[in-house]
């Protein structure tokens, strides 16, 4: 998103305008953010799946609270802080459930209607290598706890400031810090256990 456009959601006259239910301001931001919610919430550990699904439950809690907005913060970072409660929520409901994938749902998503492979095939020696380190810095994200996750998420993969993430996770700069400084250390330890395994 350019400067000018992230001024321009800034301004009083468009959230104004956003809060009122204007359809050309609404579909401005919608067309603005649906992908950067879709792709933190890949960045946060969520299949396509659910990441698709909760950016949905972002977008119904975002119009639901709209004529709430006062504006303190910028609506990129109101839509963030949205998605981190969402994501607790989702975590929570799943570890809950506890549910295992049928078979029927993983022959679905790895198998087209004839029985042939959905997705084509690579090298297999460039996709073995690619994929183990894929995996492995997945595998360590995936690991560390939630706010940890998404301060490094928002930081180093959808690229927020200092003082968006500190509004989206309600934390002062010292304690984003700390998330960040313990995130990363995480994640060079487990990265190097696995590499020496």
């Amino acid at each position: 998103m350019s400067d000018s456009t992230y001024k321009i959601f800034a301004s009083s006259e468009f959230v104004e305008r956003l809060i009122s239910l204007d359809h050309l301001a609404i579909e401005k931001v919608v067309r603005a953010y649906t992908e950067h919610l879709f792709k933190g919430s890949l960045g946060l550990g969520f299949s396509e799946q659910e990441a698709t699904e909760l950016v949905q439950n972002v977008w119904g809690t975002f119009f639901d609270v709209l004529p709430n907005f006062k504006s303190n913060s910028h609506i990129r970072t109101f839509l963030f802080g949205i998605l981190y409660n969402k994501a607790k929520e989702f975590k929570r409901e799943k570890a809950k459930a506890n549910q295992h994938e049928s078979i029927d749902q993983v022959m679905e998503e790895r198998f087209d209607e004839n029985g042939g492979w959905k997705n084509h095939i690579v090298d297999p020696e460039r996709f073995m290598v690619a994929s183990q380190t894929l995996e492995i810095i997945e595998k360590c994200i995936e690991k560390l706890p939630l706010t940890q996750k998404m301060a490094f998420c928002l930081r180093e993969i959808d690229d927020h400031g200092t003082k968006d993430i500190c509004k989206i996770l309600d934390v002062t700069t010292t304690n984003l810090g700390v998330l960040l400084y313990r995130a990363k250390n995480r994640l060079r330890e487990c990265i190097e256990t696995k590499i020496k395994v």
